[in-house]
């Protein structure tokens, strides 16, 4: 997709801020000495394993529910995730006195598909490595009525991801770099879009998983690229392309996309447990793996980092974090 006007704008993520005042929590910012001398740059930690549900995902769902019309919003709301969005679309449903559908990987993280059902939707399932969740979504959208809101391939659901970095750079001033994860590609290009617009000379790094690079190898090609749906621990980056929008949003404000393999993520998920005293899903922690690393390179003066969620169960992050014999 190319388009001469951006689908989403600064004035678009503010509208979306206002929006959420009052509805989405404003999460906090997490300083550690023991990090920026690890990693020697002073990092801003936006974190997002605060919001509702526990993910940023919240932000952009409820944007884009809240502007339903009262017909659709009767009729009901459809989506399909791997576990976030999902709870974000259910609680952004009850939120506004609707029902949810969702579409779930067979193999959705059980915490997740809890959570989802506890927000009051019904889940439908699906095979992640045989079947196409967006055709399967649009049918049910269809048959049933239902307003279909994509986890990402959506301006209004990228204007309020984009809330976190307006919030994290209206806490604390200008930044040199800003490093958020990378799944479908809404979280990065709107945290692009306000970056970038606010202080243009801004680094934007992306953050993937070694097994899921399809932004990376897309945005190399100038095209989106598709790979096989990739293994790894990070499930909320477990995607084979980028989306249209989103890439056609991160092939023009993205700088550069790092890498990161699940024994490094493990290890940023041990890290931020044990020095930051916080928990973080694997999607998550992969921007601080990126940082832990240097995989994200030499890092300028100051760093925000968005830490896009914390949403796994303890035996999971047991079983991850434990130290291996």
């Amino acid at each position: 997709m190319t388009t001469t006007t951006p689908p989403v704008t600064l004035d678009d993520v503010r509208d979306a801020a206002a929006r959420l005042k009052g509805i989405a929590h404003r999460t906090p910012v997490l300083r550690s000495r023991t990090l920026d001398e690890l990693v020697g740059a002073e990092v801003f930690l936006k974190c997002e394993n605060f919001q509702r549900v526990g993910a940023f995902k919240f932000r952009g769902a409820y944007n884009a529910a809240s502007r339903l019309t009262p017909e659709q919003l009767t009729r009901g709301i459809a989506a399909y995730s791997s576990g976030n969005h999902a709870q974000a679309v259910a609680l952004a449903a009850r939120e506004l006195g609707t029902t949810a559908v969702i579409v779930m990987p067979e193999d959705a993280p059980p915490s997740k598909r809890a959570a989802t059902v506890g927000y009051g939707a019904e889940i439908v399932t699906y095979d992640r490595y045989t079947g196409d969740r967006v055709a399967i979504s649009e049918a049910l959208a269809a048959e049933r009525g239902l307003a279909l809101i994509p986890p990402y391939e959506h301006p209004h659901v990228i204007a309020g991801q984009g809330t976190a970095a307006l919030e994290l750079l209206e806490e604390v001033g200008e930044l040199d770099a800003l490093v958020t994860p990378v799944g479908g590609g809404g979280l990065i290009a709107g945290s692009a879009t306000v970056a970038k617009a606010l202080h243009p000379e801004i680094r934007m790094i992306g953050v993937e998983p070694e097994a899921g690079d399809d932004t990376k190898r897309s945005l190399e090609a100038g095209r989106r690229i598709s790979i096989p749906v990739p293994h790894t621990i990070a499930d909320g980056q477990a995607l084979h392309t980028p989306g249209e929008l989103t890439f056609s949003v991160n092939r023009l404000l993205v700088d550069e996309i790092a890498l990161v393999g699940d024994d490094e993520i493990r290890d940023a998920m041990r890290f931020a447990f044990e020095r930051l005293k916080i928990v973080v899903e694997p999607s998550g922690a992969t921007p601080l793996a990126a940082l832990l690393t240097g995989r994200a390179g030499a890092l300028p003066r100051r760093v925000g980092v968005i830490i896009s969620g914390g949403n796994i169960d303890a035996e999971r992050f047991a079983e991850l974090c434990g130290k291996q014999a």
